[in-house]
């Protein structure tokens, strides 16, 4: 059995496929922070956590995750731009609609994702698309592949929070290399490279991999030692991930016990209905 891959900070969307003979081939697209967990609730109805679209319907499988998003705002409206692409504003030029008799909602979702990847926010983003079940796998049409920096990987995953202190309050004495500013802890960000001496302003790092007219950067070279550095990994470092981790199964929760907020969104199931400024504040920008 294939060890899962085990990651940190972790912000997921997911799609599910159906595999019972009454409802075969029907999807679920959904946002996880832990998919392992969540694949569990989908199975065990709405009592467990699953959402009521799945509830009663399955046995459903996790077929792909994409991860690597900076937080949960960033991954929902992944989720609902990807649930909506008739009416997030990032892809009506492309009038993207399901073609009847030649396209299953499988492949549709599909499709949908591979304009999504390419097109602003989230083409800049350090995104990973993982498939979990290779039985689903489907090749990217050239034409349609992601961006270069985002990678495509096959395996199981298991989702880590890196712990945080909150007991250093001791104002840093860090001098930034670049600028000569102070900087704090928290705020530091260092090369990959660990020979490499560069600490500096997440600002300082990015006006240097930034080209104009741009606002998020996605790689560049050390300006210390010239090893080329991808910006995704370097504000994960910047969090402490890959660092300190939570007691490995100490901490787990199973099916029915108290579920994280961040699972409890769902927009398919308008969960959060009666706050819905929340929910326009979250698309405002798709």
């Amino acid at each position: 059995m294939v060890e899962p891959e085990i990651v940190e900070d972790f912000y997921g969307v997911y799609l599910l496929y159906n595999i019972n003979p009454k409802f075969k081939g029907r999807t679920y697209i959904g946002y996880t922070r832990d998919p392992n967990r969540r694949i569990m609730q989908h199975n065990r109805g709405t009592w467990a956590g699953g959402a009521n679209r799945t509830s009663n319907r399955g046995p459903w499988k996790m077929v792909m995750i994409i991860h690597g998003f900076p937080n949960n705002i960033s991954a929902l409206r992944f989720e609902w731009a990807w649930q909506n692409p008739d009416k997030t504003t990032r892809l009506q030029h492309l009038d993207l609609k399901k073609i009847p008799r030649k396209e299953s909602e499988f492949q549709f979702k599909l499709r949908v994702l591979t304009e999504m990847l390419r097109v602003g926010p989230w083409c800049r983003l350090p995104l990973v698309i993982r498939w979990l079940e290779n039985d689903y796998f489907k090749k990217f049409p050239d034409e349609r592949n992601p961006p270069d920096h985002m990678i495509i990987c096959h395996g199981p995953v298991k989702s880590k929070n890196y712990k945080t202190s909150k007991t250093n309050t001791q104002v840093s004495t860090i001098e930034c290399l670049l600028c000569s500013g102070h900087l704090k802890d928290t705020e530091k960000l260092s090369c990959m490279n660990p020979n490499c001496d560069l600490v500096a302003h997440l600002c300082c790092l990015a006006d240097i991999f930034l080209s104009p007219g741009e606002y998020i950067p996605i790689s560049g070279n050390c300006p210390f030692c010239h090893v080329k550095l991808k910006w995704g990994e370097l504000i994960r470092k910047m969090k402490g991930c890959n660092q300190v981790v939570a007691d490995d199964d100490k901490g787990d929760k199973k099916v029915g016990d108290e579920m994280d907020d961040d699972d409890v969104v769902c927009t398919q199931d308008k969960v959060f209905v009666d706050n819905p400024s929340w929910f326009l504040d979250c698309n405002e920008d798709l």
